[in-house]
This record gives C-alpha cells, structure tokens and sequence, in this order.
C-alpha cells in the first residue's frame, strides 16, 4: 500500500508526523467508495484533531480549565461518544499532569480513579497539577431512559477537591456506571435522593473503587470465547446430520428445483458434476455435495444467494461469480432505511459473491471452494454464521477484487480456512464478538481487517506475504484480543487502534514493521518480534499500556516512538527480552535499565563496541536521570527490568532468529 506523510505543526512548535493513505490507495484515480471515505475521515480526524490539543505549562501554579475537545480524552471510544444525542451531558474530568505536556481528559472521574492505581502511572505522567470536573450543580440533570445525564443548560467546571460526588447512583455513561459531580453539596444530595448513590468528597471518591471492564477482563475471556465459539460450530452440525429429500439428477432436473420442492430442515443432495446454475435459497436447507460437486455461475452477479435462517452449504465447489466489488443500490432481504450507515451497507453487501447471505442468521459453510474476481462470501445481518475449512481464492490484483470473507454485522465463527490473494481476506464491520481462528490467509493486501468492531477474538490465524498490513484494527474499537496469530512478510503485522486490547503470543517475524502500536490502555505481553526492521512502532499518544514479557531478537530496531512522553515497558518488576540488552556484567537480574529509542542502546544488538560505550560511567549517569524525569524521555521507551533469557522460548524458536538470542553471560539459549 502506498502512504505519503503529512507533518502538522502544534502550539509548541515541533513538528508531529501522520501517515495518511494516498490517493492510489483510495482509489480516487478509479472510484471513490464510502470506505474510502471512512478510512480517510478517520485517519485525518485523528490528525488533525490532534493539532488542536492543548499543550500544559508545567510552570504554572494554578491552571485554568481549557475546552475539553482539546484534551487528550480517554474512557470512551470516538464512535460511543458521536453517537450520543445534543442533549447528554456525560460527566468528565480533566487532569493537568506535572510530567505530560498535555491537559487528559476523562470520560467519567471513575476512568481517573482506576487510571491512576495503574502500574507506573505516576512515573509516566507525574503527579497531578489540578483536576476540574463537571459541575451539574444548577443545571436541573435528568437521567434519559438510558441513565445518561441530562442537563437544561452548558456546564461549567469545578475544582475536583472542592466538589462533591454521587457514587453508586442510577447514571451510566456508554461505559457503565458513572460518577455525577456537584460544587453544591445540596445539588448532589438532591440527586441522590432522587437517583440513588451515595455523596462522597473527592477524597473518598478517589480511595473508592470501580468496576471497569479493561484490558485485563478481555485477557480473562478469552478461554470463555473460544467454548462460546465451540458450542457456536457444535450447534450448526444438525445442518449436516438433515435427512436427504431430494437428489438433482434422479428427483430434480436442476439445483434450483431441488432447492424449491425439498422440505424444511432435509438435504438436497448435489451428484458429482457441473452445474451452471444461480441459486437462491429461501428455506431453511443443506445443500450438499456428493464427490465433485460444482455450482458455476454465469459470471455476472452472486451464484449462491441465501434469505433464510439455518441454511447449511457444504462440500462444494463454486466458480463463475461477478465481477462487482461494491456500488449495489440494494439488496436483498429485509432492510431498515437509517440513513448513512445503511447505504453504507448496501454499497458493499450488494456486490457479487459465491454465497451472498442477507438476515440469514444461523448460516453453516463448510468445506466449500470458491475461485471470485470479487467476493467469496458476504454474510450481511446475518448473526451465528459459522464458516469453516473454506478456501478462497480471490483475485490476485488486489485492485480487482475485494474480500475473501466480509461480515457486515454478523457476528459468529470463521475458522480453519484458507484464503488467497484479494484485498481484504477478512473484513469484519460492526460484528460484535466475532471469532477468527486458525485461517490460513497469503498475498492479500489486508489480511484480517476490523471496522467499528468491538470484543473480537482473533486467534492462531497464519498471515503470510501480505501486501500491507496483517490484522488491521480501525476507528477506534474497545476489547479485542490477538492471541497465538502469526504474522510475516507485511509491510506491517499489524496496526492496533482502540482501547482495552490484549494481545499476547503471537510471532511477528521479517515485517517492515511488526507492530504499529496505537491501541491504548491495552496489554502486550509473551510476543515474539524476530527478524523485523522495526519490532514495534509505539505511535499511542497516551503511556497507558502495560508492554511486557515479550522478546525482541535479529530486528533493525527493537521499537521506536513517536511523540509522547517516556513509556515505561515493565510490569511489577518484569520487563522484556532484548537481544543485545544485558551482559554478564549487569548481573542476573540484570540492574542496568534498558532503552531501545536510546541512541547507543537502540545498536547494542548491531554494532561492535556499543555495549562498551553504553556501560560509561558519564551515559550511565545521563541514563539514570532520563530514568528519574519522564519530561526527559520525550518519544522514548525504557525497560527498567530487562531479562537475561527469552520469555518465549517456543514461540521464538519457530522463527529464524532463534540462534541469536543469548543470555547475560553470552551463551545461546536456544540450541540450532
């Protein structure tokens, strides 16, 4: 994929850089589509709404309150909070920092309160300076029918320390419970009483506690979704188990006809053979082949459309599909008109597909072949679709086709398939939940690519010669878990936005770039970076992540940053695994921190002499002050643990770069 950068210059006067999609990539020198669109407004909203981000004088005794849309907010995804009405009014604070030069925002005075007990949170962002609130006080707050806040009039803020705070009563933010703050005792009292809660000072608001559902819970479900995923693929095997009714060629001249006259919840049965037929499946039937079975369209439009729930599709093979990558006007099926997001919809669920699916939930796919100049699935509205041991082989000018598998609010379980060349292999747009596991996916230009989707799990995927990026996660999306994937040859792994993302035992092997980091307040722990220019890119503008466990070995660079204050890569006294990090002279443990943004530690793993001139006693003693002020190591990362040994040594030694991991006395640690 082609990107240019653009540079946008802040109040400070220094120079940030974003990397932005170019017109080829958009597609604007053909046909300029609403993902384009999308894709574009995302990443230049980011940009350039950074630019207006206020920037803190740490010399300042007593700052003043400035416009929340000007901090850098956390507690609520961008989509969460575009969606509310005018009219909610949802609580928040903002939190001037003695060592971040950017005013925080939070979405709720809980965020901050939990925010603030993390791990090393006061060495990356200091103490705080002042902290203002919403004040509610005067301004008649209701509660809609969703328990979002609603006030008559623009609110004002409050010194947090001054004010007074509901705790525990019936408000809730997009996020869960909330915290409703008053500077009049009386205001908060009468909301009490009229909303629940108890009115607290703000400082037993902040020893209290909150349930918040963060990176760690999403680590802690990941067992739990896989035996959802199980009991998902074991509740569609009744679809292959259905008593056979018709057989085309002994009842039935044609497929179609089978399809028409065979009874609800039985099996038409597809005879070896070509059959140049377009089929349309409005009841709730397998269809199943009996040896070489295929189903050849007429190359113009879907060849297999299916309108019912339960349906089952098996054992076949399916050629001659449309050219159409997107620009349908409608679509089958049902269809609510809801402005924007539906056309939205519509532009691309209504192009052409082997199987084109609309409300068809409970669909089951399986062992089935598909050669597509454009889509090979497309599963629209049509929620508890299982995919499994599919092959895909799309177009190889990625310009040409489109996706593999693309799920448009249809969560469910795509599994152990193979998918070959297109643009996207897996595209997956408000799909809520959805599995992507054990798939075999090779020379898209996008491999496993996420919009607007929350609580996803993709796992022990295999990404190879991808042409862009690996697992593409956009638009800010909250929850999701990478575990056990492998990504390499990608001219980058993967790029992570959102929030609250785990991410844990997956390979990151010969990419441009293994990972660009960008997800915030996430977990990255037990992954293996080998062979990379660069291991990771850290580009989250927040130091909210929790980056430990993982092993670093034969990359150009380890990790760089970009702006933001130090990131401190270490976890209650564990760090990471760096090749070239640590000698026999740092000790086992090694004493001696670590930074792969430091101009002499980022070569300790590729050049002579360096691990010398890192151990000089003037660098050590430069080195132990970074350490001491975050304001210091401005676009760095300092491990303050480094290990003597891998974390992962299985994992690693799946890669090539195995040999050149050594402990802190010199020896291999992972024998050729």
């Amino acid at each position: 994929m082609e990107f240019v950068r653009e540079s946008f210059r802040w109040v400070d006067q220094t120079v940030y850089s974003f990397t932005v999609p170019s017109a080829t990539v958009l597609g604007i020198s053909q046909e300029i589509g609403p993902w384009d669109v999308v894709f574009l407004v995302a990443v230049l909203g980011i940009a350039l709404g950074a630019g207006a981000l206020f920037v803190t004088d740490a010399g300042s005794a007593s700052p003043d309150p400035v416009p929340f849309e000007d901090t850098v907010s956390v507690g609520l995804t961008l989509e969460a909070e575009r969606g509310l009405d005018d009219d909610i009014t949802l609580p928040r604070a903002q939190v001037f920092y003695s060592q971040y030069q950017y005013v925080v925002g939070y979405y709720g005075v809980e965020t901050f309160v939990e925010a603030q007990r993390q791990d090393g949170h006061e060495q990356r962002f200091g103490y705080p300076l002042e902290v203002y609130v919403t004040d509610y006080s005067g301004a008649a707050v209701t509660l809609n029918e969703d328990g979002y806040p609603v006030a008559e009039q623009s609110l004002s803020w409050t010194d947090a320390a001054d004010a007074w705070f509901v705790v525990g009563s019936e408000a809730r933010t997009p996020s869960g419970e909330t915290v409703v703050s008053f500077s009049d005792r009386e205001d908060a009292t009468a909301f009490a009483d009229d909303h629940g809660g108890d009115v607290r000072t703000w400082g037993q608001t902040v020893e209290g506690s909150f349930d918040t559902d963060d990176a760690t819970v999403v680590r802690d479900r990941v067992d739990d979704q896989h035996r959802d995923a199980d009991a998902l693929v074991e509740s569609t095997t009744d679809r292959n188990d259905r008593p056979v009714s018709i057989v085309v060629g002994d009842d039935v001249d044609t497929v179609q006809e089978g399809i028409d006259e065979a009874p609800e919840n039985t099996t038409v049965v597809v005879p070896e053979g070509t059959y140049e037929e377009t089929l349309e499946i409005d009841r709730s039937i397998t269809l199943a082949g009996d040896g070489d079975a295929r189903i050849q369209g007429d190359g113009n439009g879907s060849v297999v459309t299916v309108t019912e729930l339960h349906v089952g599709i098996r054992n076949l093979e399916i050629t001659g599909v449309g050219p159409k990558t997107s620009g349908a006007e409608e679509v089958p099926g049902d269809t609510a008109e809801d402005g924007w997001d539906d056309e939205f919809q519509t532009y691309y669920t209504g192009a052409d597909a082997a199987i084109s699916a609309h409300v068809a939930a409970g669909l089951s796919v399986e062992d089935v072949t598909i050669e597509t100049p454009s889509n090979g699935i497309i599963l629209r509205e049509s929620p508890d679709t299982v995919v499994r041991d599919v092959t895909v082989r799309g177009n190889e000018r990625w310009e040409d086709g489109f996706a593999g598998i693309m799920a448009f609010r249809s969560p469910g379980v795509i599994e152990a398939s193979t998918i070959v060349d297109g643009r996207d292999a897996i595209y997956a747009y408000r799909s809520e939940g959805i599995v992507v596991r054990d798939n075999a996916i090779e020379g898209s230009l996008l491999g496993t690519h996420l919009m607007h989707t929350d609580g996803a799990l993709l796992a022990d995927n295999r990404l190879d010669e991808i042409v862009d990026t690996g697992i593409y996660v956009m638009t800010g999306p909250e929850r999701n878990a990478l575990v056990g994937n492998e990504i390499s040859d990608a001219e980058t792994g993967s790029y992570l936005g959102g929030t609250d993302t785990y991410v844990a035992e997956n390979v990151f092997e010969a990419n441009d770039v293994g990972l660009e980091l960008v997800a915030t307040a996430s977990i990255y722990e037990d992954n293996v970076f080998a062979g990379n220019r660069v291991g990771v890119d850290d580009r989250a503008m927040l130091p909210t992540n929790r980056v430990v466990g993982n092993d670093f070995v034969g990359n150009d660079d380890h990790a760089t940053a970009g702006s933001g204050p130090l990131r401190v890569w270490t976890h209650d006294g564990n760090g990471n695994y760096w090749q070239g990090a640590t000698t026999i002279a740092d000790g086992d443990p090694p004493t001696r921190s670590y930074s792969p943004t430091d101009t002499v530690d980022g070569r300790l793993h590729t050049t002579d002499g360096a691990a010398t001139l890192a151990r000089a006693p003037a660098l050590d003693a430069l080195s132990g002050l970074e350490e001491s002020v975050s304001g210091m190591q401005t676009g760095s990362i300092t491990d303050v643990a480094p290990a003597c040994e891998p974390n992962n040594p299985d994992l690693l030694e799946r890669t090539e770069q195995a040999e050149h991991a050594r402990s802190c006395d010199g020896t291999l640690t992972i024998e050729p």
